[in-house]
């Protein structure tokens, strides 16, 4: 029951942040004040300020950003935010995990933006492997040369450890799908 009620809270903490505030005022780099956005978790779930800190902390992945009184999600946005990222100079090989009939269609087509803002991509295989499992149960895992794209002018940028973002890429950055091993767990 926990790990559910954690689980909606985050979806829900996701969805503000990224996609609809529902009237929280959200600055240009995506900023909202943190006792706000805890007023409207509150109005779905019996939360606290302590639960919420936990919850962000607790996360495999880094999501979402404190800065004072304030907070944001760190990327996934479907509106439009400022995020004044550091790009990222030296990645060589980044990774895309996806479902398998998509991963034909972007092996043709490149990798595009879609709903979000940005593309996002994985430092290795095993972590697109792990954002590949939300939606298949056999994960593709696609390759990215990001050297050769930034050669032609591309641009990556590090959102968290676990995070890379770049505009829509061709599909000559696009390497061979790879095949993991689904886990025992």
């Amino acid at each position: 029951m926990e790990a559910n009620l954690r689980m909606r809270v985050s979806k829900y903490m996701s969805y503000l942040l990224r996609h609809n505030p529902e009237g929280l005022a959200m600055d240009e780099q995506g900023f909202v004040d943190f006792n706000e956005l805890l007023g409207k978790l509150r109005s779905r779930f019996r939360v606290n300020r302590k639960y919420i800190l936990e919850l962000i902390e607790e996360g495999n992945r880094r999501r979402f950003e404190i800065a004072g009184s304030k907070i944001r999600a760190l990327y996934g946005h479907s509106v439009y935010v400022e995020l004044e990222l550091e790009e990222d100079r030296s990645v060589k090989k980044l990774y895309h995990g996806t479902t398998q009939e998509a991963a034909s269609r972007i092996l043709k087509e490149g990798l595009k933006t879609m709903r979000r803002k940005w593309v996002h991509l994985s430092p290795t295989p095993e972590t697109a492997k792990q954002v590949g499992l939300r939606r298949a149960l056999h994960p593709a895992i696609l390759q990215i040369d990001a050297e050769a794209a930034r050669r032609d002018g591309l641009k990556f940028y590090k959102a968290t450890g676990e995070v890379y973002l770049c505009k829509s890429l061709a599909p000559k950055y696009v390497g061979q799908v790879m095949k993991l091993e689904r886990s025992s767990k």
